[in-house]
């Protein structure tokens, strides 16, 4: 329900931000209207569209994507000739001829029949072609929805929550549009300009096909508008998602809910530190299920947790099983995974789920997820992200009892974790999870945008909080930035105690030298675990990295890491 919230809210905000402006001509354009029978239809029709469209690109990939560009072009043709009838009458009414013929988009007869009145279907259609041109902007709240669509596949979930936020974009759009079209008549009473009125109309409608034929709609307007509109996207992550809890352990122990059967797991392709078990094998046995993933910042801080409770049962009937479902392709490698798991001191099963099988048997959504199984293998509680670690290890001592353990501690595990797994200092942070890849990537700053798939030399930029920007020839992709010449910088303005990147070398790199500096100075007493007090360090693996940890007040600071070798792949900033 909070996503759902969080989805309309962000739709809401679009109304300030430039992308929106490319589809305002179109909106407008029956501003003069009644809203009922032509402003209404229209948004309905494009919050329908984007929402269908975006679940068909999330589940289908590139055909999706390929079809959405034929969509977008016919709608180009379409707004075109509503522009050219709204500017010039009498061209209009030839261009509309062949649509009347054929009963589609725009016809003359629904324009002129309807006078003043309009057409319901024919603005419904105008909505769809709306929908099909629309390409907002990817903020914090999108990216969240579109990649829990990717992960999962599109389903009934996905497609509501991009509804959602369709609807909150149509909300704010149909608020302006009454409060335009009380303009309009306004300005056609006492003005007598309504053919100026209509001509100006026709005027932006082409111009706004002019901006979204040029990619100025997924360009121009995507970086203008990162700035202003990704911030209040993340004030709401951050404020409307506050204080709520992710299924913290109940009082009453002695009651815990069944919340159903364990899922299989034999959709994993590979098992670390133990054969391959099933849930006939664990029958008798807790369980703790545990998805994670080795670069992921919150699976790590809650890493050793499950690593002390572990220990701390196995010998009263608890098996941990770490299933690690990836999120960049580097954490598919077998071998990576390998060495990560014994670098990291796990010494319980780990199910690699490459294929996402065992993540969907769960139904799972979040990094880090703990399960909770009792002897008879029903789930009887779960918590998703970091926290409540004392709630979740009480869980564990109550099925552990209910089992028949004899003995069963009543205290509590205590933790010293160090590096990148100490607990994040929350009070102080105010930067979010940042992607370097263009497919997720937000607030990046350097002049001219990514150059996607092709190596393009950038420039920096002018950064205020939590903006980023490049320098030097780098090739970015979807999934990172690789730098292709000695020399290249990346830049971030952050506020956070812990600065983390996930780097690695490129494909037969041995390894490669960096340096870090924070506010233009070596990094001093706010070294993080993986850099000494001059900023030096080297990347040897992919894997996160921890470059800053402050020891004094946390406050805005400029890092910067410059490479000294080619081959970095960069993915992502985490804060902690």
């Amino acid at each position: 329900m909070i996503l759902l919230l969080l989805s309309y809210l962000a739709g809401v905000l679009t109304i300030v931000s430039p992308c929106i402006l490319p589809v305002l001509p179109f909106v407008f354009a029956r501003a003069d209207r009644p809203f009922v029978r032509n402003g209404l239809p229209l948004l309905v029709g494009m919050a329908l569209t984007f929402a269908g469209v975006a679940s068909l690109a999330a589940l289908g990939g590139g055909w999706a994507v390929r079809a959405n560009e034929v969509g977008r072009w016919i709608a180009l043709a379409v707004m075109a000739a509503l522009g050219l009838s709204l500017l010039i009458p009498a061209v209009g009414d030839r261009l509309m001829r062949p649509f009347v013929a054929a009963g589609s988009w725009l016809t003359d007869r629904a324009e002129r029949g309807s006078a003043d009145q309009g057409d319901i279907r024919s603005s419904l259609l105008l909505g769809v072609a709306t929908g099909l041109l629309w390409a907002p902007c990817a903020g914090p709240i999108l990216g969240l929805i579109l990649t829990g669509a990717a992960l999962q596949g599109a389903g009934v979930g996905s497609t509501v929550l991009l509804l959602a936020y369709a609807a909150g974009a149509a909300t704010s759009l149909a608020l302006a549009l009454l409060v335009g079209g009380r303009v309009f008549k306004a300005m056609k009473g006492a003005l007598g300009v309504g053919e100026w009125v209509r001509r100006g109309l026709g005027v932006l409608v082409l111009v706004g096909v002019a901006a979204i034929a040029l990619g100025m709609d997924t360009g121009l307007l995507t970086r203008i508008s990162a700035a202003g509109t990704g911030r209040l996207e993340q004030a709401l992550l951050t404020t409307v998602g506050r204080g709520v809890p992710t299924n913290t352990a109940p009082a009453d122990l002695n009651n815990l809910p069944v919340e159903g059967v364990m899922p299989p797991l034999t959709g994993a392709t590979t098992w670390i530190n133990s054969p391959p078990l099933t849930r006939e094998q664990l029958r008798g046995k807790v369980v703790v299920v545990d998805f994670w993933t080795y670069s992921c910042i919150n699976c790590l801080r809650a890493l050793p947790y499950v690593r002390a409770w572990a220990e701390k049962y196995k010998d009263q009937g608890l098996v941990v099983i770490g299933v690690h479902t990836p999120e960049f392709a580097f954490e598919k490698s077998e071998a990576n995974v390998r060495e990560a798991v014994a670098r990291l001191g796990v010494a319980y099963p780990v199910a690699i789920d490459n294929d996402f099988a065992v993540w969907r048997a769960f139904k799972n959504q979040y990094w880090p997820a703990h399960y909770f199984i009792d002897a008879q293998g029903r789930i009887r509680h779960h918590h998703f992200g970091e926290g409540d670690y004392d709630g979740s290890e009480r869980v564990i001592q109550q099925l552990l009892k209910e089992a028949g353990a004899a003995d069963v501690a009543s205290d509590l595990v205590q933790v010293q974790a160090q590096g990148a797994e100490a607990a994040a200092d929350m009070a102080q942070l105010a930067s979010p999870e940042t992607y370097v890849g263009y497919a997720r990537a937000e607030n990046f700053r350097s002049p001219g945008g990514f150059a996607r798939d092709a190596v393009k030399t950038y420039g920096p930029a002018a950064l205020r909080l939590n903006d980023w920007s490049l320098t030097g020839p780098w090739r970015v992709t979807r999934e990172h930035a690789a730098l292709t010449a000695p020399g290249g910088r990346l830049t971030f303005r952050f506020k956070a105690r812990d600065l983390h990147l996930v780097m690695g070398p490129g494909q037969g790199d041995a390894g490669v030298r960096f340096r870090v500096r924070i506010d233009g100075a070596a990094p001093g007493s706010d070294a993080g675990s993986d850099i000494d007090a001059q900023g030096q360090g080297r990347i040897d693996r992919q894997r996160l990295y921890q470059l800053v940890r402050q020891a004094g007040p946390v406050g805005e600071r400029t890092f910067e890491i410059e490479f000294l070798d080619p081959g970095a792949q960069v993915f992502a900033f985490t804060f902690g």
